[in-house]
């Protein structure tokens, strides 16, 4: 990174904006990311139970979203292994809708908030940016980018706790089984209402009506088994011309919508109050937080047969569904499909097909003859030699892009923020021009905010034939806004949510050690020399001093931030 002669600014006790140089250094140095510093793993032996506290940074930032001190010397003290284990018995925090309900969302007034869908956003930011169970977080919204759900295509009554309520059941299960996730997302009313199972009904020869296949087709391309056949270590089987073998056709999707009809919300639990303001009841929540209810009547009695399995005619349709999902969960591709794509959002973008294959060898059996046991997953990707391989020198595409709501969160959580009045209003931050360019639960469309196997054309990335996801956010618009939302954001926060520094204000005059303190948190010390020095020369340059104001300090530790946040030492996670 190419700092220019660092800014001065005039009156360093009342800074209002961050250095020019600063931002332009930043501007220059994620620019440069755009040549592609991705995936391709190095290998080296199983890593030591004792981590240096770089190698303890560089795990936690794939396990959850932050690398506190105390997080650095815990993994430092037990161990990798014996850490996750501990993680998984973390109690679950305030719930989404808990939250949601402590402010009042639920309340019914005249201003008809019971529509409105930002409410959504406050609460999923601050279920990241918040609460000691952040690796259930983090595996939370890794399972949102797989089994996807968005805020944005919900509307009615209470689109929050609709996604609430969905997000919520991700955070339950991410240490739980497989098998029972597939089915509380399939019974989930959000997933309902996102993939039309909600009012699903039975074929009508009177009117030629069939199914809708919606959920039926994504069930098998998105969320278990995806398009092609594929060996244990991901690599796709061949046919004997040497194509890909699909997994379904369109009649496995015909029939297999036949098991998905008969359900709808649950208002066994609603209750409904009258208002003055309009000619109709207004419900409460319930609704939204219930498995959808099955109507016998509404359901398809047909013979269902899809993927050499076959549902008799007249099967109930509660054991219809469970025949159905049995028959994904053991299908031969379910394991490293799942695998591959939580191993790009966590670790690599191009993990090797021996790394695959260890996951979903886990996936098959978690050692005990469970199958689909997320922790031992979980545990298989974090503990694997591939995950915890230093990045070699010359391994110019190894790890991935962060997300840039990763990005955000491992800010906010690494300075520390707090809300003013406890509302965590922060509104979606998909614009490209002056927000994140991704919001948390706010993807286009079930594909995700990227395709797994994305590759960047014209670039290096793709001259190796390798994958890089997260670049399908990344252009020139998206470049600038990022900078463009870091460089207020960091400083005065958004909103009620303010930026503390607690941990670096004591140092802010100090300016190695902040670089080496924020070095090993957001990098795990992966930042290189020049990079270091060329901050470290635009930052003294400021002429801060201990007696130097708070204002003074708090702007010293924001343009440390935006360079740091905006180099590619930074933004490609290794």
């Amino acid at each position: 990174m190419d700092v220019q002669s660092p800014l001065k600014i005039e009156d360093p006790e009342a800074p209002q904006a961050l250095p020019a140089a600063a931002l332009a250094a930043a501007a220059l140095a994620l620019a440069a990311c755009s040549g592609g510093k991705e995936s391709s793993p190095s290998t080296t032996p199983t890593p030591t139970e004792t981590p240096t506290d770089a190698a303890a940074s560089r795990f936690l930032q794939q396990a959850q979203f932050a690398a506190s001190g105390a997080d650095i010397a815990a993994v430092k003290s037990q161990g990798y292994a014996a850490w996750l284990d501990a993680q998984f018995n973390i109690p679950r925090g305030q719930t989404g809708v808990a939250w949601l309900n402590s402010r009042g969302h639920n309340s019914i007034t005249a201003e008809q908030r019971y529509f409105w869908p930002q409410f959504g956003d406050f609460m999923i930011w601050n279920q990241l940016l918040t609460g000691a169970d952040q690796m259930r977080k983090r595996m939370a919204l890794a399972l949102s980018e797989f089994f996807v759900v968005s805020l944005n295509l919900i509307d009615g009554f209470y689109p929050p706790y609709m996604i609430a309520a969905y997000w919520d059941l991700l955070a339950a299960n991410a240490f739980g089984n497989f098998r029972a996730l597939l089915e509380a997302i399939t019974l989930n009313p959000a997933m309902g209402f996102f993939l039309n199972t909600k009012g699903n009904l039975k074929e009508d020869t009177a009117s030629g009506r069939q199914p809708d296949e919606n959920y039926a087709r994504e069930v098998m391309q998105l969320f278990t088994i995806g398009l092609y056949e594929l060996n244990g270590d991901g690599t796709q089987k061949m046919d004997s011309s040497g194509k890909p073998i699909e997994t379904y056709t369109q009649s496995d999707v015909s029939n297999l919508a036949r098991v998905f009809t008969g359900y709808d919300y649950d208002f066994s639990r609603v209750k409904l109050t009258n208002v003055t303001w309009v000619n109709y009841a207004i419900p409460s929540t319930e609704f939204t937080l219930d498995p959808m209810r099955f109507n016998p009547g509404d359901h398809s009695n047909l013979e269902v047969t899809f993927l050499g399995t076959t549902i008799p005619a007249n099967t109930p349709g509660q054991e219809a569904l469970r025949i159905a999902l049995d028959t994904l969960f053991n299908h031969p591709n379910a394991g490293a499909f799942f695998g591959r794509q939580m191993i790009q959002r966590l670790v690599t973008s191009n993990p090797s097909p021996a790394y695959v294959q260890r996951v979903s060898s886990a996936f098959n059996d978690d050692g005990t003859g469970v199958r689909g046991n997320l922790r031992a997953v979980w545990k298989a990707i974090l503990t694997d030699a591939e995950a915890h391989a230093a990045p070699a020198s010359n391994a110019t595409l190894a790890g991935k892009l962060r997300e840039p709501m990763v990005r955000f969160v491992q800010w906010a959580r690494t300075v520390g923020v707090t809300s003013s009045n406890g509302g965590f209003e922060i509104y979606d931050l998909s614009s490209s021009d002056n927000g994140l360019g991704q919001s948390a639960l706010r993807s286009p469309s079930v594909f995700n905010f990227f395709r797994p196997g994305y590759v960047p054309p014209n670039t290096v990335i793709a001259s190796s034939q390798k994958q890089a996801p997260e670049f399908q956010l990344h252009n020139e618009t998206t470049t600038a806004g990022y900078i463009n939302f870091l460089e207020w954001v960091i400083r005065y926060g958004y909103s009620d949510v303010k930026p503390s520094y607690a941990e670096l204000l004591p140092m802010a005059h100090d300016v190695p050690k902040v670089i080496a303190w924020l070095n090993l948190r957001l990098c795990a010390d992966q930042l290189s020399g020049n990079s270091v020095n060329a901050m470290q020369t635009a930052l003294t340059a400021l002429g801060l001093t201990a007696s130097s104001s708070e204002d003074f300090k708090l702007y010293l530790l924001a343009a440390a931030c935006l360079m740091i946040l905006s180099c590619p030492e930074y933004l490609v996670q290794k």
